[in-house]
């Protein structure tokens, strides 16, 4: 989903620079052979922090999240949606953008080379955002697959292999570098080449203190009493005075350019129309009088239904005038200079209001908070939202959601049962939340497998042999061969094993 330039030029940027800090031994018979004439020895810091936003944006939309989650249904090539086996590698991120980052920080760290970056910007504040950017990703990564290097992680050759750390350590050390970022901020130059937030410390502070209050959320099965450290991270976060995400001014947005760094949705449709917007997604918007179907699709009545086989994908697909489908997203929310939202004020409030029902923030109401989410939601989509809309079917004390069998097609590819029906005020944010990080895939499927919401049944025609909808992806081929040792340790602490029915560990039952 991203230009073979923008790869070529994040692992060649990576690669130049562990060379040249490796020490690599001359073979003096070739002369040195490690020195590119035409390579940059001291790469611009600023460089590489666009070359990693630039990528944020296929990252955080992750289709696989987003078709077990069923906001999105394939239309030609099935197999994710009938849950092959997810066994991936985490490696691209690794050597890629998240390198980059640790090498800002390294190059910023080291009084050698500290004074020729800090053109880029005053080293702490390069060091500050490059750990925000670092952990955001690195959330992403251990939310999908569970334990994974990250204390031992891009120490390049000086560590071949590194541990596998455990989600929990992973989570301390994402809310660690947060708080310490937050703290590293000077009044130094802002850091230059960023195309988020200019590199404004105060948008960047708010950012750092909303990633540690969805994160926190994220282990409420774990830990979910007041007085543990989950709750007492997303307190202090909730109330710092740096702030956070609570306006869609601040919103974590990557304002994609266009020509060499398009949206990232508008690559996925170039050439191709291989994903739809599905028919679940679709039903709930109907049931509830959701204006956001507007942004979300391109034709609310010919949504595609889930689950689908092959053949008959093909054949909805001929049935409705060959292409004729609800795409994912307006066409205005993917075009090649369409934004990409990451993480948004109406995550933020949704979460402020979970944390209020659950006693973890004593201030504000919880139903204003979730009011402000929703809200900010449909502003952030450009969508008016109906007048009723809080007043009914997404009311915050009585919104009973969507509680009809949604999906349901004459396929058959939907069990009996499936809904988006929500009993209680928790439900009714998991709800929202689903629906207001849409296409974002990698939060709709981590916070559907934390609460549940909506009540997802996996497709009748599931080739996987329990048949149930994948809760994690599979350590990928490259870690079995090049770090198997480590790797063994990790997959000892998952109960059930390397598969993709074992839970993440903050994903208690």
């Amino acid at each position: 989903m991203k230009k073979i330039s923008l790869k070529l030029f994040s692992f060649a940027s990576a690669a130049a620079l562990i060379v040249a800090g490796s020490g690599c031994a001359k073979i003096s018979e070739f002369g040195d052979t490690n020195v590119n004439p035409n390579g940059a020895s001291s790469p611009i810091t600023a460089a590489l922090l666009t070359n990693i936003e630039s990528q944020l944006g296929g990252i955080a939309y992750n289709i696989r999240g987003a078709i077990y989650t069923q906001q999105i249904s394939e239309t030609q090539y099935t197999d994710v949606s009938l849950y092959q086996l997810p066994q991936l590698s985490s490696s691209g991120t690794y050597a890629g953008p998240m390198m980059d980052a640790q090498v800002i920080i390294n190059r910023n760290s080291d009084p050698a080379t500290a004074g020729v970056v800090s053109v880029s910007g005053s080293n702490a504040n390069q060091i500050a955002v490059a750990k925000i950017v670092k952990a955001y990703m690195m959330w992403t990564l251990t939310d999908k697959w569970g334990d994974l290097p990250y204390s031992e992680a891009l120490q390049g050759a000086s560590n071949k292999s590194p541990k596998y750390d455990t989600q929990e350590d992973i989570y301390k050390a994402i809310f660690k570098d947060c708080r310490d970022a937050i703290a590293g901020f000077d009044v130094g130059q802002w850091m230059q080449g960023d195309i988020v937030y200019g590199g404004d410390p105060a948008k960047w502070k708010k950012l750092a203190n909303s990633i540690r209050m969805i994160a926190a959320l994220r282990l409420s099965k774990r830990y979910p009493a007041s007085t543990d450290y989950p709750a007492l991270e997303f307190a202090a976060a909730f109330s710092s005075p740096a702030g956070y995400i609570s306006s869609n001014a601040d919103n974590f947005t990557l304002n994609f350019p266009g020509g060499n760094y398009p949206n990232t949705w508008w690559g996925v449709y170039n050439g191709r129309s291989d994903y739809a917007q599905s028919k679940t997604l679709g039903d709930v918007l109907a049931a509830m009088g959701d204006t956001r179907q507007g942004a979300f699709g391109t034709n609310a009545g010919l949504c595609f239904p889930y689950g689908l086989v092959r053949n008959d994908a093909v054949n909805f697909d001929q049935s409705v005038s060959a292409g004729n489908y609800s795409r994912v997203l307006a066409q205005v929310w993917r075009n090649e200079n369409s934004p990409a939202f990451l993480l948004t004020a109406a995550q933020s409030q949704l979460a402020a209001a979970e944390a209020r029902e659950l006693g973890w923030i004593t201030t504000g109401n919880a139903k204003d908070y979730y009011d402000a989410g929703v809200t900010a939601s449909f502003a952030q989509w450009g969508v008016a939202m109906p007048a009723n809309y809080l007043t009914t079917a997404a009311a915050y004390n009585t919104g009973v959601g969507a509680p009809g069998n949604v999906g349901a097609n004459s396929y058959n590819s939907i069990k009996a049962g499936q809904n988006a029906a929500t009993a209680n005020n928790i439900a009714r944010i998991a709800l929202q939340y689903w629906l207001a990080v849409y296409p974002n895939g990698n939060e709709a499927w981590a916070n559907w497998r934390r609460t549940g919401v909506p009540n997802l049944l996996g497709t009748n025609f599931a080739t996987n042999s329990g048949g149930a909808i994948p809760r994690r992806y599979v350590y990928g081929t490259d870690e079995y061969a090049l770090n198997p040792s480590q790797l063994a340790t990790a997959i000892g602490r998952l109960a059930g094993g390397d598969t993709q029915d074992a839970r993440v560990w903050w994903d208690k039952p």
